[in-house]
């Protein structure tokens, strides 16, 4: 059985586990609490950090959204800089910078995203902390992003956006195990913003997704309008934390999908991809960046763009710009420079 069978509803096996989400609830607050009373030790950087994060477990959007913000601070002059955990990363060594070009059974498969599309340095590391300080002291860059990392604490930081997925929600609202959260929802209280991907409710910024050219794996200078595929027969393949929501794009574009999921960050192997038909095979770029190698030629993926309403931007520079005033103020109050 899978586990969103029992976080997305009220099935018997998460009532038997509620004790468990207590527990798990009981050291979160703990974690937290040990962390305001400075008895856990946490890093303060030189420079603001905005933390991309959520509740749940498995995909909201942070990735686009991290991408969104680096793009648009770049466009206000900034230079940021993106830090990741690197899930699934198998490196013997951290921090790792990340490329375009990067390999991702060494540094995973979103870092290689940001490095691709952030147009800014990228470092992954599973103490964060250790990216944080590698950017520091190779780049210029006057704003680090943090793409998850919502529960790290020992990274301090100035803006906190939870990212929050407008169709699931907060499934049955319990704690892990007995359901997919984290944290306790109460936690969104003390965010800076709450961004929905898809239908945003009171208070939240609605995040809408971009998709409209198909790339093919093997040349990236193919592409292929998505609305001309309409009517078309295609394998979808999926190793996301939500994906029928990619197959149901691609179903209300017109396209007869044929549907196979993978676990969220799954390494593929050639013959995930091999099927007895020669209909093409559509992935997100995500999953694609895995593939490239082996993939055939009728293989293709789908880029998305996120896309955020004027008002997020606004408040997202305001608040950066206060932070940043009073950090240096503070700085300067220690005896403390920035450089």
């Amino acid at each position: 059985m899978r586990w969103d069978a029992i976080w997305y509803s009220n099935h018997p096996l998460s009532y038997a586990l509620l004790p468990l989400a207590w527990l798990f609830c009981a050291v979160v607050r703990l974690r937290r609490v040990l962390y305001r009373w400075k008895i856990l030790p946490s890093y303060r950087p030189a420079v603001p950090v905005i933390i991309v994060g959520n509740l749940s477990v498995g995909g909201t959007g942070k990735t686009p959204l991290v991408i969104w913000i680096a793009q648009f601070l770049k466009a206000q002059g900034f230079k940021p800089a993106i830090i990741s955990r690197g899930y699934k990363g198998e490196a013997t060594t951290y921090p790792q910078a990340v490329r375009p070009d990067s390999d991702p059974k060494v540094v995973g498969d979103e870092p290689i995203l940001l490095a691709r599309h952030g147009a800014c340095p990228v470092a992954v590391a599973p103490q964060r902390i250790l990216a944080v300080q590698a950017l520091l002291a190779h780049h210029d860059c006057d704003v680090i992003i943090s793409d998850d990392g919502l529960q790290h604490y020992a990274l301090q930081r100035d803006i906190e956006i939870a990212v929050v997925d407008g169709e699931r929600r907060y499934g049955n609202r319990r704690c892990l195990p007995a359901g997919a959260l984290r944290e306790p929802v109460s936690r969104l209280r003390e965010v800076d913003f709450i961004v929905t991907k898809g239908m945003a409710g009171s208070h939240e910024y609605a995040m809408q997704y971009e998709s409209k050219v198909l790339t093919n794996l093997q040349n990236p200078e193919l592409n292929e309008v998505l609305t001309t595929w309409r009517g078309r027969s295609v394998h979808a393949v999926a190793g996301i934390g939500h994906p029928e929501r990619f197959f149901n794009r691609l179903r209300d574009l017109g396209l007869k999908v044929h549907p196979h999921i993978f676990p969220d960050h799954h390494a593929y192997q050639a013959p995930d991809l091999q099927f007895t038909d020669n209909l093409p095979v559509i992935m997100t770029e995500k999953d694609a960046v895995k593939c490239r190698l082996f993939a055939g030629e009728n293989a293709w993926y789908l880029p998305i763009t996120a896309r955020l309403p004027a008002p997020f931007g606004e408040k997202l520079l305001q608040l950066l710009h206060k932070r940043n005033h009073d950090g240096q103020k503070t700085l300067r109050n220690s005896g403390v420079s920035r450089h």
